[in-house]
């Protein structure tokens, strides 16, 4: 379909352990056999607890750990048979947005390098404007110019993950992977950022994968749900549909840890239910 922006399509990211010479090696199958879609411009949640394989998942969809098999079509290219050279045109467009915001920010440089070093390599603004645009970029995520003269021990984990957010946006992405974003942050710091990115993808028209294991954090930003549970992906549907009506034990037990087990008690739906919301149970 025209609109889909990306297509996973029996997708394995599978790790060996134990030694081979002596007969005890097996594998982890971390993603197994996974399938799903993202239409351009939509927020897909992926839920589920630690060890489910979300994060593999949403690192070998942009290899940075390359997967065992499958295919991963973006734009209706599949972008496992690229070669090294001939993904760094489409890496550019795919970004991700890491747990921690305290290790994914190079101590030694100030903000103004950390958001122009990729501006710079991958030649999007020439030379002279990459102060002004590191300026913009700053402000897309509410903070003033003076900080890009900081260094990140300067900040909260709240700003170093929007600093982090806006070297994702500098590079002018379609996809972002946004990879338990909000997981290290207090609770009123992680309602800021969710903010934030919402405001962000819908001004950008930005499609997300939105990894997270807390599924009132999904639920606050996605658009549909994906459920995950030893490596698989067990249930599929619209936010709203999928908080009314789970239809996988798993689900339901995820639902339980944040709602009240009383069905009339569950927050009301927010909008109205369409067909396309409907889910699809592995």
């Amino acid at each position: 379909m025209a609109d889909v922006l990306l297509s996973v399509r029996g997708l394995k990211t599978y790790f060996p352990f134990g030694s081979r010479w002596l007969g005890t090696q097996g594998v982890v199958k971390a993603v197994d056999d996974v399938e799903f879609e993202i239409k351009r411009g939509q927020v897909l949640g992926l839920v589920g607890e630690s060890g489910s394989g979300k994060t593999t998942l949403g690192r070998s969809i942009l290899r940075l750990i390359e997967p065992s098999e499958g295919e991963v079509y973006f734009e209706g290219q599949d972008i496992l048979r690229f070669s090294s050279r001939e993904f760094r045109s489409i890496r550019r467009r795919m970004q991700i947005v890491f747990q921690d915001p305290y290790a994914t920010l190079n101590p030694r440089m100030q903000i103004k390098q950390i958001i122009a070093e990729p501006l710079l390599f991958h030649k999007i603004v020439p030379p002279k404007q990459v102060e002004s645009r590191v300026i913009e970029l700053l402000a897309k995520v509410g903070m003033e110019a003076y900080f890009m003269y900081r260094y990140p021990h300067e900040f909260s984990g709240g700003q170093r993950q929007r600093i982090a957010i806006a070297r994702a946006l500098s590079m002018e992405p379609d996809f972002i992977v946004a990879d338990e974003p909000v997981s290290a942050l207090d609770v009123s710091v992680q309602a800021q950022v969710i903010n934030i990115m919402l405001r962000l993808q819908k001004r950008e028209n930005l499609t997300i994968l939105f990894i997270s294991h807390d599924l009132a954090v999904v639920e606050s930003i996605a658009d549909r749900i994906a459920v995950m549970h030893q490596g698989k992906i067990v249930e599929e549907a619209g936010t709203d549909y999928m908080i009314k009506y789970p239809h996988h034990p798993y689900t339901k037990s995820l639902l339980r840890s944040v709602l009240d087990v009383d069905p009339s008690n569950r927050r009301p739906v927010k909008r109205r239910i369409s067909a396309a919301d409907a889910p699809t149970v592995k």
